[in-house]
């Protein structure tokens, strides 16, 4: 008890004594803590970018945006969806496109300085067997003949730690439960580069009013940060997305396995009030492959109506469609529920975060390939990932050749068809291209 009265009047003096220091000292550390917080990010914003980027992603499909920063591939593609060299300087292919052979450029770095060879490529592509000759030279036997297989090369490569060639280098990688949170990057100039990753737009927004972010990606909705006066805001259409309505083709499906029901639809939509490029197939009008003669399905309700008056009666009785599509999407979901209510139907609207099994029309975001090679999209042998269950003995023909073909020229032909044909036949509507929009502070 002593002791305790002992300390405790130490405490008192010393206190007492020095009273004027430790207030100073507290009030110190409170304005160093509050300029850290909020005045020091302001005048290094500029040097050092942070970036929202909105999705879950794991190390292995990483945004191509991000990667191409810090490596390449072998190949690498343009926007057209040609194929040029990359790390490869130049190529060949052997038996009608088995077997592939690529060349590597000489004195290409790794970003721990040592240079490139063919052992330090690991590749592990199903039903493909990797050689390497030499340093300078990695051979790809296909168990088939396979044509885009250049483009799929174009896929940026890492070394152990991920070391790529590219100009920015990973500083620091964040990972919790098997998603990346941030990337740090750095150049050979020390600028910086950080990502943060949010799993909805909306906690990305979050993000950027808290200041933990200076720049944020891929948005769809900026409101209510494009009404800010401190920020820019930039629009731009995606091309390589198509925003499409796909239908159940399937034999189960009495209602959309007829072809006539699914054009009368697409006749039904407004397409021009979604505010984006208008899409007509599912190949990006950038393409060196796109076809622009496809049928436009323009808006034209009363011609819908004289085909769904000209349909069987029993069809005519069970007109009820149900229409699944994803939150972000939902604003577009209810117009185009009125434009079918408009013409005879009755539409049953679905919400959903996950692609579902069961559905008599989905819309949803449809990322387009480089390359114009979608056998597993239409394909009726591709029963995972051709969403509609499509099936057209003509239109697997056309992607079985396309696939196999070497000759540009013919294999630019075989898909001016494929796109004519499957548009013809409507197992989708295809809407338009989404616009993004890139927020950053002034």
């Amino acid at each position: 008890m002593r002791n305790l009265r002992y300390y405790y009047k130490f405490f008192i003096a010393f206190i007492s004594r020095f009273k004027g220091i430790l207030f100073i000292g507290l009030l110190a550390g409170i304005l160093i803590f509050l300029f850290l917080r909020f005045i020091y990010p302001l005048f290094t914003s500029n040097s050092q970018e942070k970036v929202g980027i909105i999705g879950k992603y794991s190390t292995v499909n990483l945004p191509y945006s991000i990667l191409s920063l810090i490596s390449g591939g072998l190949t690498k593609s343009t926007e057209t969806g040609l194929v040029e060299p990359q790390l490869a300087s130049a190529w060949e292919s052997s038996d009608n496109g088995q077997t592939w052979t690529f060349h590597l450029k000489s004195g290409v770095l790794w970003q721990d300085g040592k240079e490139i060879t063919s052992d330090d490529l690991i590749y592990n592509f199903s039903d493909v067997s990797v050689e390497k000759p030499d340093g300078k030279t990695i051979v790809f036997r296909l168990k088939s003949s396979y044509s885009p297989f250049p483009s799929t090369a174009s896929k940026p490569i890492f070394k152990r730690g991920f070391l790529g060639f590219g100009p920015w280098k990973v500083s620091k990688m964040t990972v919790s439960g098997g998603y990346v949170q941030k990337i740090i990057l750095i150049n050979n100039q020390r600028q910086r580069k950080t990502f943060i990753f949010y799993p909805t737009e909306e906690r990305a927004k979050l993000g950027f009013k808290l200041g933990q972010i200076n720049k944020l990606e891929g948005v769809f909705n900026p409101a209510p940060i494009d009404s800010w006066e401190t920020v820019n805001v930039t629009d731009k259409p995606n091309q390589d997305e198509v925003v499409a309505i796909f239908f159940n083709n399937s034999e189960d499906s009495k209602l959309l396995a007829d072809k006539t029901l699914r054009q009368a639809l697409s006749y039904a939509i407004n397409k021009d009030v979604f505010g984006s490029s208008r899409a007509i197939s599912p190949i990006s009008p950038l393409s060196w492959v796109y076809n622009p003669q496809v049928k436009p399905y323009d808006y034209n309700p009363e011609k819908a109506k004289e085909i769904i008056g000209g349909l069987s009666k029993e069809l005519k009785q069970n007109l009820n469609v149900r229409l699944v599509t994803t939150p972000v999407l939902l604003t577009q979901a209810e117009k185009i529920a009125k434009n079918w209510e408009g013409v005879g139907l009755k539409v049953t609207l679905q919400v959903t975060s996950i692609k579902p099994s069961d559905f008599d029309a989905y819309l949803a975001i449809f990322d387009i390939p480089k390359d114009p090679d979608q056998y597993a999209f239409w394909h009726s042998s591709q029963s995972s990932t051709n969403i509609c269950k499509y099936v057209n003995p003509r239109i697997d023909k056309l992607l079985e050749d396309g696939r196999t073909e070497l000759d540009q020229g013919i294999r630019k032909n075989i898909y001016m068809d494929f796109q004519r044909f499957l548009v013809e036949d409507s197992p989708a509507i295809f809407l338009y291209h989404p616009t993004s929009y890139t927020i950053e502070r002034k």
